[in-house]
């Protein structure tokens, strides 16, 4: 069975403040320090990962789940992101995060801050929801992929996924 764990969230179930708004590490207020994720029970004939941080409690907010992290074609042998990974690793193939919102309070961030971890940002407590995606093929998406993208490619390539749950407060 395919398990997600993460140093990054202590035995409560609460992100660490450094991987959002309360780090010292925003830029235009977009929290930059991504989670370290390690997994095991990885299923035989996986070819590839894919992982997905998505905030569902942002939909009273703002009308919308919010997408933190998107990341395709982790190679079938890897085990672990490393803490900073979404800037550090530049073998990632990172996905536009929902920073890249066009208008509203989000319109003037740069373009840079919306492809890969854009960290928790919320006035209240929030779940997030990091879901790896075991999968019998890898994707050839490129880097910028918008989640849809994704989905589709998925789709029928799954050979397990995990949750990982844990809650941010602003």
């Amino acid at each position: 069975m395919l398990v997600l764990m993460s140093e990054g969230i202590d035995a409560a179930g609460r992100i660490m403040d450094k991987y959002g708004i309360k780090s010292m590490e925003n830029i235009q207020g977009v929290p930059q320090r991504s989670l370290p994720y390690h997994w095991e029970g990885v299923p035989a004939g996986t070819k590839s990962f894919a992982l997905v941080m998505q905030d569902y409690d942002n939909c009273p907010d703002e009308g919308f789940s919010w997408l933190h992290w998107l990341v395709a074609d982790i190679p079938g042998d890897v085990t672990t992101l490393a803490e900073d990974a979404s800037r550090q690793d530049a073998t990632l193939i990172q996905g536009t995060n929902s920073w890249s919102m066009p208008y509203g309070p989000y319109a003037e961030i740069n373009g840079e801050l919306t492809i890969g971890y854009g960290g928790p940002a919320p006035e209240r407590q929030h779940l997030y929801q990091t879901k790896l995606f075991a999968l019998d093929q890898v994707l050839g998406l490129e880097k910028g992929f918008f989640y849809n993208e994704l989905l589709q490619k998925m789709e029928g390539h799954i050979l397990a996924e995990s949750v990982l749950t844990g809650s941010y407060a602003g």
